[in-house]
């Protein structure tokens, strides 16, 4: 915010498209993520002859870091110090399966089982990333509640244009990696449907306490989008570019323009070293976007006027380095002159402006999906407490610029005409020895 058979997936023609062109394996890949289950990891290994050379994790696992949204640190950076997104990614979205509040036990075999991924894959890109959350709705069966240091709200509409359903499952888990197979397997341990992951053998499973309610599955990297634009939602020309990141053809996560993983992690109570958890489900609808709009004109919205006006920014964005140049351009502070002399206003431009002492208040880490068979969104965002992420979004809305210029509440208002919030939930991440089942108090 700064907010289908495996054999060959999505194709006909025994893996080739209507074109006649041999989908790519970055496609398969993708492509066996979305349907998961045994059979599309099975087609995924045998497409790439076998599982990759993926490192096991720590033999000791208290070497760990306390924080389950440490991920920063194990991953590539690019040249400009951006952080590179692990290509891949499942959310599992659980239901406790048992009466009343969770039994000792039932914690043992959760943790148990997060524990076989933590033995399985070292963590990173090239192994596995993953954290567990849980929502109100997990907290509000135990009879205390959680501390004042957890600001962790209801998930609800946060625009007069809104409506998204609310995700009132008690927990989250996501996976990530930049080898489908790996996402795939950790996801098949957890559920109970493989036993042997990456030649480590896995002790327990989710199943029996923690039951699978949905499943959410997406990417973001370079070339990804372009392998994966002949859904709903994207014109039929093809429009995105092979190195662009994410559907609307512009790159996210500079470094600069996202909060450090420090800054979004809870520092007093009991879950001192978490921190809360956003989703957004995102419908992306890019026709006008991409057949309508310029180049300039989506420069303009996506980033500010004066970046369009100025030709600030080459192809995706990646000659920006390792900032969106908000400040250094005045953006922010020009947001309601821009709207009503220019009568648009950006998208970074507008959410710039919900910063504290000059710091963004989210980690994004969103991803590309298509789910559901149209293009999409899954906004993950990390911050300190669900109100940062409420004031983000609020300044995003723009609707006092709309108020008071000739920007429409969504019309040349930022990004917000493209997008429809199909569904919202609020989760709370704990430290990593808390974060099987764990209790209001923490204990």
């Amino acid at each position: 915010m700064d907010d289908t058979g495996p054999s060959e997936p999505g194709r006909t023609d025994a893996g080739r498209g209507e074109s006649g062109r041999g989908i790519s394996r970055r496609e398969f890949a993708k492509a066996a993520v979305a349907i998961g289950g045994a059979s599309a990891l099975s087609a995924c290994l045998g497409r790439s002859g076998g599982p990759p050379d993926v490192p096991t994790g720590p033999d000791d696992l208290s070497t760990l870091p306390a924080r389950q949204h440490a991920w920063n640190q194990y991953l590539e950076r690019d040249k400009h110090g951006n952080v590179t997104a692990p290509r891949h990614r499942v959310l599992l979205l659980l239901d406790y399966t048992g009466d009343g509040t969770p039994s000792e036990s039932e914690r043992q075999t959760v943790e148990d089982s997060l524990r076989g991924l933590d033995r399985a894959y070292a963590r990173g890109g090239d192994g596995l990333l993953f954290t567990v959350g849980y929502s109100p709705s997990y907290f509000e069966r135990f009879d205390a509640d959680l501390p004042e240091s957890v600001d962790l709200q209801e998930p609800r509409a946060l625009a007069p244009f809104e409506d998204p359903e609310l995700d009132q499952q008690d927990a989250v888990v996501h996976l990530a990696s930049d080898h489908a197979e790996v996402v795939l397997s950790a996801e098949q341990a957890l559920l109970g449907e493989k036993s042997e992951i990456n030649g480590v053998e896995v002790a327990a499973d989710l199943s029996g306490v923690l039951e699978k309610v949905d499943r959410r599955t997406g990417f973001i990297g370079e070339g990804l989008p372009a392998d994966n634009q002949d859904v709903d939602g994207i014109p039929d020309s093809g429009p995105v570019d092979s190195d662009s990141p994410l559907y609307m053809g512009f790159k996210s996560g500079f470094q600069k323009n996202q909060a450090s993983e420090d800054s979004v992690t809870i520092q007093q109570g009991p879950f001192a070293g978490g921190t809360t958890h956003q989703l957004s489900k995102i419908k992306l609808n890019l026709e006008q976007w991409y057949e309508q709009d310029s180049r300039s004109q989506r420069v303009g919205k996506m980033f500010c006027p004066v970046h369009a006006e100025e030709d600030l920014v080459e192809g995706a964005g990646d000659n920006l380095g390792d900032s969106a140049k908000m400040e250094e351009k005045g953006c922010p502070a020009h947001a309601e002159d821009h709207a009503r002399t220019r009568g648009m206003v950006g998208h970074s431009q507008k959410s710039a402006r919900a910063r504290k002492d000059g710091a963004p208040l989210m980690l994004r880490r969103d991803f590309d999906s298509t789910d559901d068979g149209h293009a999409g969104l899954h906004f993950v965002s990390l911050q300190r407490t669900i109100s940062d992420f409420v004031d983000t979004r609020e300044a995003m809305n723009g609707e006092d610029l709309a108020e008071r210029s000739a920007v429409g509440q969504k019309n040349n208002n930022g990004i917000l005409q493209y997008m429809e919030v199909l569904r919202r939930g609020n989760f709370l991440l704990p430290p990593r020895e808390k974060r099987a089942l764990p209790t209001p108090d923490g204990s």
